[in-house]
């Protein structure tokens, strides 16, 4: 005889539907990004502040932020370069070994990586780099390195507001801001324009108004972009001068979409 549990129709009901769903949860699993678990080490990221040019007195914000944000998504984890001797500690084949990407947050002059070659064959090969604001005015001696970062700084005017168009909605580091998405900041121009080799991701359609003669007239400022090089993933944002940006919620989204981005 079944016991009487198994005779109540609602009841079996009732324990059918919870089958289905745990079967639904466990199937949705393997598809579903999660934070890493408190048994898995989250990939670690190497950001690097060592300036050897002017430094932007928003690093230590910068780096307060990004500590934040590896902290509250527990996506990722942070060990910083900050000296010239972590530079040729960290920067080395040997020091990338258990790293998965390098962020450049505003860093400047030639930082005296011991081998660049090599440390731009260890992008290609399938990890990662990122770059705010001035690490596009890094390396201006090495075209291998802004060629894999896209562009070369060239000049900015006066801070400014402006009118960010979004170009890539579907990124994640544009998905969550606004669309134009307007910010006070210094706004870079480049040598060259990187539109054709990257993926624009924010855009200004028209000179800034920042005490340049040109002020106001149309152009093609391209401000974040993305792109393969070879099996690495490189973002560069030219935001971040100052501290109020750093401290922007939106900014910091930017960033967050930028890692997760770059970490896949």
């Amino acid at each position: 005889m079944r016991p009487p549990f198994f005779d109540n129709r609602s009841t079996r009901r009732r324990v059918y539907v919870l089958a289905m769903v745990v079967i639904a949860l466990a199937c949705g699993q393997s598809e579903t990004p999660t934070a890493p678990t408190s048994g898995t080490a989250p990939p670690r990221l190497i950001v690097v502040t060592h300036t050897t040019g002017f430094r932007h007195p928003s690093i230590a914000t910068a780096e307060a932020v990004l500590s934040r944000l590896a902290n509250e998504s527990g996506r990722f984890a942070i060990t910083f370069c900050r000296t010239a001797a972590d530079v040729t500690s960290m920067l080395t084949p040997s020091g990338l070994a258990d790293a998965d990407a390098v962020f450049f947050a505003n860093t400047t002059g030639n930082l005296g990586i011991p081998d660049l070659a090599a440390f731009l064959t260890w992008i290609r090969n399938g990890h990662a780099f990122l770059g705010t604001h001035s690490a596009s005015d890094t390396y201006h001696d090495a075209p291998e390195y802004l060629a894999m970062l896209g562009a070369e700084f060239d000049t900015h005017g006066d801070l400014t507001t402006v009118d960010l168009r979004v170009e890539g909605p579907v990124h994640p580091a544009t998905a969550p801001l606004p669309n134009p998405f307007r910010i006070f900041d210094e706004i870079y121009e480049f040598r060259t324009n990187p539109r054709g080799r990257s993926n624009i991701l924010l855009s200004v359609d028209r000179h800034p108004n920042d005490g340049h003669a040109t002020a106001g007239q149309p152009g093609d400022f391209p401000i974040a972009w993305s792109h393969l090089y070879g099996s690495g993933r490189v973002f560069y944002s030219a935001l971040g001068h100052q501290d109020e940006v750093w401290n922007d919620r939106r900014f910091q989204e930017h960033l967050l979409g930028a890692i997760r981005w770059a970490l896949q």
